[in-house]
């Protein structure tokens, strides 16, 4: 039996054959390639493992936001069958994700019309979307939910249909969001025309200023002839009285003109009427004061201001302009007096007893006190009226900027707060309860020192 024996490799170095020519310089290359390309795996691995975070990443991040979006989203294949859904479809129809993945959209509806209604209007729509389509949805508890869905296709690169992405939001929200939209729009409406009644009322008070001192002048240009008529039908009266006396007095025609233009009458009317007239010319002259102190609200020149005076012109001009009888009782201590501004307090006083007036005109009897007196250094003023009261819910809120309980279109819900704002630079308080005996009670506390 023989064998073969191969022949020996060759061997480099002492005693061997050489190795061939360049194989020492391939082997060599072939080592650089092999490391060439692990550096590459590890490079591709590192990319990998980066595109995986980056994956996972944007999942947690798709995940995320589709558990905090309060709409349905329902992700469909092109035949209907659900693919996907997020917590809020789950929540509605009390069912799990994994309970709703493969059933049919179309079972989703509430009856047998809704799915009927939903089938027509996707099979005619869809390619082109649907826009706030209202449907009712089966709720969890067997209820039925209102939604406006929405329906927009879902295509590949090239345009061939893959599915198409429902939304949906309840109807009761977007009613919700529409009752605050529209609110919000009526009371920026009210508050414009709001603002339009205030800056009315600050021309109102400009007009008013300027009136007031352009009737000054002829008013006092009347309340001095007069007076210097009165002198002079003194001065008449005397003279013709002693005409009368004289021996001109024996003269028939004398006798009978002087009865024919009955002199003796009107010299004993002139006192009187001449009174009449200085008494209106004075009055007048009081009405155009009042009107510039309360004109002048933005003054705030500090003086001395009686306290009875404001109160009694701001009754006076609030009882003779009520539409019913309206029976105001005041009780000041004589010389009530305290710094600030005339006109801004006329203005609070004012506002104060108008809306004692407004609140008592459903009574039989419409009634406000107003009681003064010094407390701890403080002139204190109570109104008190017979009204009905002011809701306990209301007690927090009265001196909000646009806050009032009067009717759209009778209160600019400005009165109290500016009044609140104008006693608060007067260093004093506005504050408002219930009386024990009924009705409201405004307390205006203002300091009799100067500040």
């Amino acid at each position: 039996m023989s064998t073969t024996v191969p022949p020996a490799e060759p061997e480099s170095g002492d005693g061997g054959s050489p190795l061939p020519p360049g194989g020492e310089q391939a082997w060599i290359e072939v080592i650089q390639k092999m490391d060439e390309v692990y550096n590459d795996l590890l490079q591709y691995e590192v990319a990998l493992e980066e595109k995986n975070a980056a994956l996972e990443e944007s999942h947690q991040f798709i995940e995320s936001v589709l558990a905090s979006m309060s709409d349905i989203l329902i992700v469909c294949d092109r035949n209907g069958g659900i693919e996907e859904v997020n917590p809020s479809l789950c929540h509605i129809t009390g069912k799990t994700a994994e309970g709703l993945l493969g059933t049919a959209l179309f079972e989703l509806f509430a009856d047998a019309a809704e799915q009927a209604k939903a089938r027509e209007v996707f099979a005619r729509y869809g390619r082109e979307g649907v826009h706030d389509c209202e449907f009712f949805l089966r709720a969890g508890d067997g209820s039925t939910v209102p939604v406006s869905m929405n329906c927009t296709p879902r295509v590949s690169q090239t345009g061939k249909l893959m599915g198409m992405v429902v939304t949906g939001r309840p109807v009761g929200e977007l009613r919700r969001a529409y009752s605050a939209l529209r609110q919000a729009h009526d009371d920026l409406k009210r508050t414009q025309g709001q603002l339009l009644h205030a800056e009315k009322m600050v021309s109102l008070g400009r007009l008013v200023a300027g009136v007031a001192h352009e009737l000054n002048n002829p008013i006092s240009f009347v309340l001095g002839n007069v007076l210097s008529l009165q002198r002079y039908a003194s001065r008449l009266e005397s003279y013709l009285g002693t005409v009368h006396a004289s021996a001109a007095a024996d003269d028939a025609a004398v006798q009978d003109m002087r009865q024919q233009l009955r002199i003796d009458r009107i010299l004993a009317d002139m006192p009187h009427l001449i009174d009449g007239m200085i008494e209106g010319a004075e009055r007048t002259r009081d009405i155009v004061d009042a009107l510039k102190r309360f004109s002048a609200v933005d003054k705030m020149t500090p003086e001395q201001v009686s306290l009875n005076e404001v109160v009694e012109r701001s009754v006076r001009w609030v009882v003779q302009s009520a539409a019913a009888r309206f029976a105001v009782e005041v009780d000041l201590p004589p010389k009530l007096v305290c710094p600030g501004s005339s006109g801004q307090l006329q203005q609070v006083v004012m506002n104060l007893v108008q809306n004692a007036c407004d609140a008592t005109a459903g009574q039989p009897t419409a009634q406000l006190k107003i009681v003064g007196a010094i407390e701890a250094g403080r002139a204190v003023l109570r109104f008190i009226d017979n009204g009905p009261g002011i809701p306990a819910e209301h007690l927090g809120r009265l001196f909000e900027p646009f806050f009032t309980t009067k009717p759209v279109g009778q209160g600019t819900g400005l009165g109290l707060s500016i009044s609140y704002g104008i006693v608060d630079r007067h260093g004093g308080t506005l504050t408002a309860h219930n009386a024990a005996t009924g009705g409201a009670e405004f307390i205006l506390a203002l300091p009799v020192e100067s500040r």
